[in-house]
């Protein structure tokens, strides 16, 4: 079989460290430019990423990586790396995911594994800080700003979006000054974390981390886009954060400001990944996350972002089932 170029590139840099025997197995993607594959032989096994410059960079993976395993948290070991040619060769956590593994099980089962992840996160957040970006004020509006850039068109709507910054800066101006900043991974979620045959829970998808509020990582695994976790359950891992890391500040407020926020920005990424990338399936998850954001949106810090959507986009757009995906053509 002929290879193809980049085909090639990735077989010299698995030959070249150690795994010229190797069979290599394409596995499924995410949401970016970045592709995995699974390197085979029969008494041992990798992960091979192939995140091509210049769209991706893997070099963020790999600094974070080594930080969360230098703090004894669960991330995988990296084998070898070309950052400059986007190649990370890494540890195989196997196939058992979360999502799959929660859903397949019942309520027991749920639950414990939800504990754990929760506990993941107190322990990563007793942690010093990775050396990573703030998540700040800009970066913030920015992510908000992708329901107004993406959604609304899709929706035929002309809004007000300096008016929609306006309101976020008034939320985010009465976030609590005293939140502690820790690293957040920003994509914690039950996709993300693996569920290797040690009984551990492995962390993968953290190129993105941050240092922000600890707030941010709880509403991405208790507000997921991709499984509905009941608002019981929600409450309950809330809870069992509060009591294991008790936070001095005014978590409750931040934990609905960046759950509306994060939720605001997954409606316009969901959209992007349609419109843009020809990935239809995203919009099924749109109702799911919009239903979350309508929670966090009756807190009372959330006022003026919420005055803002009763304004300009009628609660029939607001896509409660499902209807984005239906109405209009890619």
């Amino acid at each position: 079989m002929v290879l193809s170029e980049r085909e090639q590139v990735i077989r010299d840099f698995a030959d070249a460290h150690g795994w010229s025997a190797a069979d290599i197995e394409p596995i499924l993607g995410d949401a970016s430019f970045r592709r995995y594959f699974r390197v085979v032989e029969p008494s041992r096994g990798a992960i091979l990423m192939d995140a091509p410059p210049p769209e991706e960079d893997p070099k963020p993976f790999i600094d974070v990586a080594r930080y969360l395993t230098a703090q004894g948290l669960r991330a995988p070991d990296i084998f070898a790396a070309d950052a400059e040619a986007g190649l990370v060769l890494l540890e195989d956590f196997g196939d058992a995911r979360m999502r799959e593994t929660v859903d397949a099980g019942d309520a027991e089962a749920e639950r414990a594994i939800y504990r754990t992840a929760i506990e993941t996160l107190v322990e990563l957040h007793q942690r010093p800080p990775a050396d990573v970006p703030a998540y700040d004020r800009a970066v913030y509006q920015r992510e908000a700003g992708l329901l107004t850039e993406w959604y609304c068109p899709a929706r035929g709507l002309e809004v007000d979006a300096d008016g929609y910054a306006a309101a976020w800066n008034a939320v985010l101006d009465g976030m609590d000054p005293a939140a502690p900043q820790v690293t957040v991974l920003r994509d914690y979620h039950s996709e993300n974390i693996m569920l290797p045959p040690d009984g551990s829970q492995g962390l993968i998808d953290f190129q993105d981390a941050l240092i922000g509020d600890p707030a941010y990582d709880l509403v991405s695994l208790l507000q997921d886009a991709r499984r509905d976790v009941s608002e019981a359950l929600e409450a309950e891992m809330l809870a069992h954060y509060r009591d294991l890391a008790r936070p001095d500040y005014d978590f409750d407020t931040a934990y609905h400001v960046l759950g509306a926020q994060r939720n605001a920005k997954i409606v316009g990424i969901f959209v992007r990944l349609w419109k843009r990338d020809g990935k239809p399936r995203y919009p099924t998850m749109i109702p799911r996350v919009w239903a979350a954001m309508e929670r966090d949106l009756r807190h009372p810090a959330l006022a003026p972002v919420a005055r803002w959507f009763d304004a300009h986009i009628p609660a029939e757009l607001r896509d409660p089932a499902g209807t984005l995906g239906g109405k209009f053509a890619l």
